[in-house]
């Protein structure tokens, strides 16, 4: 049964050796466990705004929150034609969620979630899962909040699993399984606290933070 798979246990010792699982649809029961032989990251150190990114946050339309609704982020994620993300696979990250080891960047354009990203911390690890965008540039700005986010609360290691052209374009890079083994190894052996910093007030604070640090 995928339930007896994706205990709470089995789900975190996984991610410590470096595997997460996925489901081949939505509507599998079967599950799959994956360790990739190349690595996605995002070095917190790295993270590219863009001039276009920088604008629409300075705009200061949207509202971020911080694990806000969960189970609104993940439905989120899951609904596209092609989805790894399962009904086991949702209630064995909110099981996760309830138990602080689960968090959700969100944004929202006044009451509607428009966009939002969800992942799992271990120690100094962020391992992201998925993320949505209703909007055009919605997921960027989850991103840009949640690497800020990392950043302050003392995260070492952002873990994207595979690359994209999306993810790329933001700083992301691969890297061998040995070198990602060795960077996880030293994260989880570190404290991190996702819940300690404030949303900003003011989204200039991300694009000079960023700057400072890229």
């Amino acid at each position: 049964m995928a339930s007896d798979i994706l205990s709470t246990k089995i789900l975190l010792e996984a991610y410590r050796s470096g595997a997460f699982p996925m489901a081949e649809d939505r509507n599998s029961s079967e599950l799959f466990w994956v360790n990739p032989q190349e690595r996605g990251v995002v070095p917190l150190d790295r993270f590219h705004i863009s001039r276009s990114l920088a604008r629409q946050l300075r705009k200061e339309r949207h509202q971020i929150k911080i694990n806000h609704d969960f189970d609104a982020v993940i439905a989120g994620c899951a609904a596209r034609d092609d989805t790894w993300i399962s009904a086991d696979i949702q209630r064995a990250y909110r099981r996760l969620f309830e138990i602080g080891h689960v968090h959700t960047t969100e944004v929202y354009d006044g009451t509607r979630l428009v966009g939002g990203v969800y992942g799992v911390s271990i120690g100094a690890a962020y391992f992201g899962e998925s993320m949505f965008s209703c909007t055009t540039s919605a997921s960027k700005i989850a991103l840009a909040y949640l690497v800020d986010r990392l950043r302050l609360a003392g995260f070492q290691l952002f873990d994207t699993q595979f690359i994209t052209p999306h993810l790329a374009s933001l700083g992301a890079i691969e890297i061998s399984r040995d070198t990602y083994l060795a960077a996880l190894s030293v994260a989880l052996s570190q404290p991190a606290d996702f819940t300690a910093p404030a949303v900003p007030p003011r989204a200039q604070d991300i694009i000079q933070r960023n700057t400072q640090t890229s």
